[in-house]
């Protein structure tokens, strides 16, 4: 069998315990290494485990899931995925090929970012689409996600905002000059990195979505104990640290309640500022 499981967001300890003992019997672990990262190395995983783990990257995902599947029918092989197996299309994909082969399959969920927001104290009842923020470059820009980002706006709903990672990025400037595959280091988006690329496209297409004075809250390494949660303006996120990645953000529905203000007024740059902007425009029925 073919089991998809979940790892939760931090570290090795947060595998369920049904999905351990899959782990430490299974003939083959892979660790999906492209769509999100745990706070730890392969080697703590490892030493959890007690076993060897192959990383997948991309490529191997996408274009080699042969060698995921292979013998698949006759033992069981570990896809470990950080989060909930499901939080990205690439592995229906996956569970679609072995399906077409006869291969048994089963999943083991977990805590994901979609659902661990919650530790920001807003409400998940009150979000609406969630989009991603890639980098921006000086030739691309793209604003695909701000209609949906002005839906939920319209509607009064919070919105999260998944922030890009490159993990194995082919440098295609040394490969269009020498013809040679070399990676460029590892980037993940900051907070303060998507708070600015908000601000900027909000310039451009001045809706009204996502300004300097809009709510937001930043997030960093949930799950984590050294999890941090900031609340503010765009305009004072984008100044703001949050540490090692990984990060999220929320922008804030209008809608919002008594109770998520209160929570998130303790964690705010500016109380004062973050209390009169809320009392101003949120917390209305929209």
């Amino acid at each position: 069998m073919l089991y998809f499981i979940g790892l939760g967001l931090a570290d090795e300890k947060d595998i369920t315990v049904k999905g351990l003992e899959i782990v430490k019997r299974a003939e083959r672990v892979y660790l999906e290494a492209y769509t999100a990262i745990l706070l730890v190395q392969k080697d703590q995983l490892e030493a959890f485990y007690g076993r060897p783990v192959i990383v997948a990257d991309r490529e191997m995902v996408e274009s080699q899931s042969e060698d995921i599947l292979k013998d698949a029918k006759d033992v069981d092989v570990a896809f470990l995925v950080v989060g909930d197996p499901f939080g990205a299309t690439t592995h229906t994909d996956l569970l679609l090929r072995a399906r077409s082969i006869s291969i048994p399959t089963r999943t083991i969920p977990n805590a994901s970012i979609l659902t661990g927001i919650g530790a920001t104290g807003l409400s998940l009842y009150n979000f609406g689409q969630t989009i991603s923020m890639v980098f921006f470059t000086d030739e691309w820009k793209p604003t695909s996600f701000y209609p949906r980002l002005k839906e939920n706006i319209s509607t009064g709903l919070h919105t999260l905002v998944l922030l890009d990672i490159k993990v194995k990025e082919p440098d295609l400037e040394l490969l269009a000059q020498r013809g040679k595959v070399e990676y460029l280091p590892p980037r993940y988006m900051s907070v303060a990195e998507c708070a600015q690329q908000l601000v900027d496209v909000e310039e451009d297409l001045k809706e009204g979505v996502c300004g300097v004075d809009a709510l937001a809250v930043g997030v960093a390494r949930v799950g984590a104990e050294d999890m941090r949660i900031v609340a503010g303006t765009l305009g004072e996120l984008r100044n703001q640290d949050l540490g090692r990645p990984l990060h999220s953000l929320v922008l804030i529905g209008r809608r919002g309640h008594d109770l998520e203000r209160d929570f998130l007024e303790e964690l705010a740059v500016d109380k004062e500022k973050f209390k009169k902007i809320w009392d101003e425009n949120y917390g209305k029925q929209v």
